[in-house]
Order: structure tokens, then C-alpha cells, then sequence
């Protein structure tokens, strides 16, 4: 695993936006796996800002989002739909017949699952992999406890999941209790992942997800195992590593190495 640290959240975010719009720019039709939440919002903000300045075009490339609610149609204000067509797809020259979530408003939730990996596959795979990473150690809605090579599915949402993101809903009562997400299995199957964390609150599950033990106890640790993974931090996200020297060794303050 690849660690950058950056000195502030601001530069994390722009390391991280470089490493898209290089994948991107190298492969104009490259197959994107996208994430969401608040981590992402100032991503998307650079991505858009970069496709509006000419320095990226997004038309050629498919995207994958994660997950969204069980429940909700895609016109829902708080679905992940409504969330990628004004954070992202609205911003830039996307293609929206090339951009795909899981409906969560579908009749037969475990048959949409079984299409969504379908879809992933006819695609070609996924060839970078966006992702966050909750407090709890998830990635994608992928709970503690989850099986390491899970696919797409329906998750049953955690307590403090649903009050991270209860805010887009007004209030935890209205907050959908269930999710359609990718597996880790699936995450795992992309060419390439970059997890984006930012602030204090991220550092206990980072320093997980970097230096601890693979387990379903925390999800985001099976990207241990991932051969191209890069973990894009802020100095306060990366507060509870231990091995902080040397990684600053290989990667000064979150730049390329002669390696990269």
C-alpha cells in the first residue's frame, strides 16, 4: 500500500484529484468507481474545476458509484443520484448514458445487485476505484463484519453510519436503514484504488486500515491486499500512524517517488 501524507487537507485533496485526472488523461475512457459523502465533495470540486479549465475531459469515461439507499428514486434529494448530478455529473462534459448507480427504488433488490456486477464486468472492470473511508472502518456501505469477498448486495446500515449522514435526511428517523453497495470483493477487483481521508476523525480507522490486522472487523483493511492501492491523507488523518517516518521517507509530504 502506497501512503501519501500531505500536510493539510487541501493538498490531500489535490494529490488525490491529480492521481484521477492522470488515470483519466492516460486512458480517456478509462472505467471510474465513484464514491460519496463529505470527504468527496472538494474532489469533485477540483475534478470539475479541472474538466471547466480543459485540463481533463470526462466524456469517454464510465463511471460506477459504490452504493445508494434502498428506497429511494433517483430524483430523491437525498439519494446518491441526486447527490453525482449536482456535485459532479452537472459540472462536467460526463456523458450520463456512460454513468450508472444502483437503483435503490428497484422492485427486486438482490436481482439489481446481480445486474449492477453484471454491468461492472461487461464494462471491462473498473480501472480506478474512488473511495472514503467511515469512522467505523467502512468502504463503499460495507459494515464491520462484512465478508472480505462480498459483492454487490444489501447491507443493513450501522448506528453510526446513519447519524454520519443523517444530516442529508434532516433528521436520523428519516435516514434510510439499508443499503445497495458494492462488496469488497468487487472494490478489490479494480486495477487500481485511491482512499481519500481527511481530519481527526478518520485517524483511528486510517491507522486500521494501514497497520493493523486484516479483518472484517475493519472493512477498509482488506485493501491491504490490493497489489495498486494508495491511501491519500491529511496530516490529522494519518495522526494515528505509527510508521509516519517512513512513509514520509518514500513519499515527502505526499509527493511522487522516484518509484511511482
Amino acid at each position: 500500500m502506497k501512503v501519501l501524507i500531505c500536510e493539510t487537507a487541501e493538498k490531500a485533496v489535490a494529490r488525490a484529484a491529480e492521481l484521477v485526472i492522470a488515470q483519466v488523461r492516460k486512458k480517456p475512457d478509462a472505467v471510474l468507481g465513484l464514491a460519496t459523502g463529505g470527504t468527496m465533495l472538494p474532489l469533485y470540486r477540483k475534478l470539475c474545476e479541472a474538466c471547466r479549465q480543459g485540463a481533463v475531459s470526462f466524456a469517454q469515461s464510465t463511471t460506477f458509484n459504490l452504493d445508494e439507499y434502498v428506497g429511494l428514486a433517483p430524483d430523491h434529494p437525498g439519494s446518491y443520484h441526486s447527490y453525482m448530478r449536482e456535485i459532479f455529473f452537472d459540472q462536467t462534459d460526463i456523458d450520463l448514458g456512460r454513468t450508472h448507480l444502483p437503483r435503490g427504488d428497484c422492485a427486486d433488490p438482490a436481482s439489481e445487485c446481480q445486474r449492477y456486477e453484471a454491468l461492472i464486468a461487461a464494462s471491462g472492470g473498473i480501472d480506478l476505484q474512488l473511495l472514503g473511508i467511515g469512522q467505523n472502518g467502512h468502504i463503499g456501505f460495507n459494515e464491520p463484519t462484512s465478508s472480505l469477498g462480498s459483492r454487490t448486495r444489501i447491507k443493513t446500515l450501522s448506528h453510526s453510519t446513519r447519524l454520519a449522514n443523517a444530516g442529508h435526511f434532516g433528521v436520523i428517523d428519516a435516514m434510510p436503514r439499508h443499503a445497495l453497495t458494492m462488496g469488497i470483493g468487487t472494490i478489490l477487483d479494480a486495477r487500481q484504488c485511491i482512499l481519500l481521508a481527511t481530519g481527526q476523525s478518520k485517524a483511528a480507522a486510517v491507522a486500521s486500515m494501514i497497520e493493523g490486522p486484516v479483518s472484517a472487523g475493519c472493512p477498509a483493511s482488506a485493501l491491504q491486499l490490493h497489489p495498486a492501492m494508495t491511501a491519500v491523507l491529511d496530516a490529522e488523518a494519518a495522526s494515528d500512524l505509527t510508521l509516519t517516518d517512513y512513509y514520509h521517507h518514500v513519499h515527502p509530504l505526499g509527493e511522487a517517488s522516484f518509484w511511482e
